[in-house]
């Protein structure tokens, strides 16, 4: 059995039986894309963590508003990291209906997001997909597919939505925006948002519990620390807040009994001056 999963892992490149982040992302909105193993791990972080389900849906509408929200303030160019698969509302569709010929750069490490990533945005020219880790910025700003698609002498949006929190302290988080705030120019901004245990703390740690068997541990911060990775950025109205609180649109409106904190996500957009 061990030598047949270490073929089937060797053979997709991935191994579908160990829960991954990406899918468990897609399971919580209703995805199609994911495996038993995920399907399983899904179901018991939903058992302790209920909230997950509509914060996921919560922090996709948030992107869509960010990046609505940086096209309307003059941004052409996005970089996203970390995008995860495909579901409705990529950044490329959104930004496209303000900004036709917007640039959009997906970047993530995970090898069936790519395969996605890179079937999705067929004919638009426009769209580019690197296979890039977050923990290596350097490595991203220096990849000649976004260097030919990301012009860094003029503005850009930077995408961190929901991908921060699986970057431990011992991999330096605030060297990797260092290094991404550096190479913007001024007029640029940040869209991140980040898991907290700063509500429902002892059901977000059974979670996290969970997310361990995944392969990437989930990080939880507090408000003072996920401003910390904000240095640099200018945050604009409302600042840092729950996610529905963001620029709350009526279509994107989700019933969040507990109250907005029960999104268990902060959020918040950044400018560099």
């Amino acid at each position: 059995m061990i030598g047949g999963r270490r073929l089937e892992r060797e053979s997709l490149g991935f191994d579908p039986n160990t829960p991954n982040v990406a899918r468990l992302y897609n399971y919580y909105l209703g995805g199609k894309d994911h495996f038993p193993a995920d399907r399983v791990a899904a179901e018991r972080i939903l058992k302790v963590a209920p909230e997950l389900r509509a914060a996921a849906r919560a922090n996709r509408a948030f992107l869509g508003r960010a990046v609505r929200h940086l096209a309307e303030a003059g941004i052409t160019q996005f970089l996203d990291i970390g995008t995860g698969l495909p579901a409705q509302g990529n950044v490329h569709e959104v930004a496209g209906k303000l900004v036709p010929d917007a640039s959009v750069v997906y970047v993530d490490r995970d090898p069936v997001v790519l395969v996605h990533a890179r079937a999705l945005p067929a004919g638009q020219g426009g769209t580019t997909v690197v296979d890039g880790d977050l923990r290596e910025p350097d490595a991203i700003l220096k990849d000649p597919d976004v260097s030919r698609a990301i012009d860094f002498d003029r503005p850009v949006g930077v995408l961190l939505v929901a991908v921060m929190h699986f970057v431990a302290e011992a991999e330096r988080p605030d060297e990797i925006m260092a290094s991404l705030r550096d190479a913007l120019a001024p007029g640029s901004y940040l869209a991140m948002s980040h898991g907290t245990g700063d509500a429902r703390a002892a059901a977000v740690d059974r979670a996290t519990e969970v997310y361990r068997s995944a392969g990437s541990p989930l990080i939880l911060r507090g408000r003072e620390r996920i401003m910390e990775l904000f240095q640099g950025f200018e945050l604009v109205d409302p600042g840092l807040v729950w996610l529905p609180e963001w620029h709350p649109e009526q279509a994107d409106l989700i019933d969040f009994r507990d109250g907005p904190e029960s999104s268990l996500i902060l959020c918040g957009v950044g400018r560099k001056d």
